[in-house]
């Protein structure tokens, strides 16, 4: 199969890496500044799965309008607009469009271009970041991607694609209910990213003081009220267990979303938690630690971005 991978980052720079390195054919959609680099220095991991460097095919965006069998989106939420132009060219009737992306409201922009067919849904587990050098580093003997139909059939072309990711250095898991996978890592995410942002701090500080852990009990109601209602795969039985994960995390643990903020960087909060509120407000839900949350990340990306709300 004919691969594209949009972005050759920490998490596209990483999956693309691996089946490059099996022998699939893949090629990197990217910026112009990233292509010369990796034309400098070649695709480079370091990773505890072992090292790989490796000369990618690349292409930035309008470039050899060939049309590929799935497009692989390692992107931020808040790039997703002008990435479903740059790859508007590469999509034809059978291309599969896999987006790694957290959160859930991606697939509705998603099948509004392209078709809800030919979306499929997707998520990936792994610590990874680029270094000053432009080498991805992958820390964790976690390096999972998850994906199948939304459906949850097993159609001929998640089988083909299933047997394409075979192999790989990497886990590339096919799931038969990805869409509860999808909202429930959703949930864990949203909890995670909504404590560590407002309150500055990894988890473990968080969860030992009695008023945060309390906060990180209202967190995670509030977004499992708003899941159940809109009839998402989730319950109040999902509550205990969502605690349970966040008392076993390492204590230094940090989401990915406030590391954003230490460097200076955008957040992914409309996608995360406006979704939300605006569900919770079109059922009449109270949701005041979410909307502290998200008034936390705006009141940043206006006072270091100067982005307005």
């Amino acid at each position: 199969m004919k691969i594209l991978v949009v972005g050759a980052g920490a998490v596209g720079g990483y999956f693309g890496g691996r089946l490059v390195e099996k022998g699939e054919d893949v090629t990197f959609l990217v910026r112009e500044r990233r292509k010369k680099k990796l034309e400098e220095t070649g695709l480079k991991i370091s990773s505890v799965h072992g090292d790989i460097d490796v000369r990618p095919k690349l292409i930035v965006s309008g470039e050899k309008p060939d049309t590929y069998d799935v497009i692989i989106l390692s992107t931020k939420a808040y790039h997703l607009n002008g990435v479903i132009e740059d790859i508007r060219p590469y999509v034809d009737k059978e291309t599969m469009v896999l987006p790694l992306l957290n959160g859930i409201s991606h697939l509705e922009l998603l099948a509004e271009h392209f078709g809800k067919e030919q979306v499929i849904g997707g998520l990936c587990f792994i610590e990874s970041t680029l270094d000053e050098n432009g080498t991805v580093v992958q820390t964790s003997p976690i390096h999972n991607l998850i994906f199948g139909e939304q459906s949850g059939e097993e159609t001929e072309r998640i089988m083909r694609l299933t047997k394409t990711f075979a192999d790989t250095k990497a886990n590339f898991i096919y799931s038969g209910e990805i869409l509860k996978e999808m909202w429930q890592k959703y949930l864990f995410i949203s909890c995670l990213s909504g404590a560590t942002t407002l309150m500055r701090s990894p988890i473990g500080p968080i969860r030992e003081t009695k008023s945060g852990f309390a906060v990180l009990e209202g967190i995670v109601n509030e977004v499992v009220t708003v899941m159940e209602t809109i009839g998402a795969p989730i319950s109040k039985e999902h509550i205990q267990p969502q605690l349970a994960k966040i008392k076993e995390m390492g204590y230094e643990m940090k989401s990915s979303m406030q590391r954003d903020m230490e460097k200076g960087m955008q957040t992914e909060a409309d996608h995360f938690f406006l979704y939300l509120l605006k569900k919770a407000q079109a059922e009449n839900i109270k949701t005041p630690f979410l909307e502290l949350i998200y008034a936390n990340l705006k009141v940043y990306e206006k006072a270091v971005l100067g982005i307005e709300s």
